[in-house]
């Protein structure tokens, strides 16, 4: 009879270690979840209508422009010019409009100058001050009432 209680008192701690084990574990989830649940995310914009109404606008404006045929803006080295050239069918109108120099990485060197092309829609840039890079150059114009844009990246060497 001894022996039988003797194997009776072994004790063990396996058991209390794995539920001790379970219950942090739960609340380490718990924590975590209760943080993510407080975080504030903010995906939609107070006036998420007038931007999207805003955005389907330029796409329009860039759809009518890639009809009709982009701007060619061609930068030259060698007389350190860039020369843009509009479509022929802007031929004889009157256009109006801005070329924006967009420069990636630096915003100081940003800016912005009428464009005033020819008769033939042609206008020609002294590209002599720019920075050597990246450059894109964007162009928002405007012919018989008709709005167009055109974005096009050039290197400047």
């Amino acid at each position: 009879m001894e022996n039988i209680n003797k194997e009776k008192k072994s004790f063990t701690l396996w058991p209390y270690a794995i539920v001790t084990a379970m219950l942090l574990f739960m609340g380490y989830i718990a924590s975590f979840v209760y943080r993510a649940m407080r975080q504030d995310v903010d995906l939609v914009s107070t006036n998420y209508y007038e931007q999207e109404l805003a955005y389907q606008d330029h796409m329009n404006t860039v759809g009518r422009t890639k009809a009709i045929g982009d701007v060619a803006v061609n930068y030259t080295a060698a007389t350190q010019t860039i020369r843009l050239q509009l479509p022929g069918s802007f031929a004889g109108k009157n256009v109006s409009g801005k070329i924006n120099f967009f420069r990636p990485s630096d915003n100081k060197l940003d800016f912005e100058l009428p464009l005033q092309p020819d008769n033939e829609g042609s206008q020609l840039l002294n590209a002599g001050k720019l920075q050597k890079g990246l450059w894109k150059v964007r162009l928002n114009y405007g012919a018989d009432s008709e709005s167009y844009y055109t974005e096009q990246i050039i290197i400047i060497e």
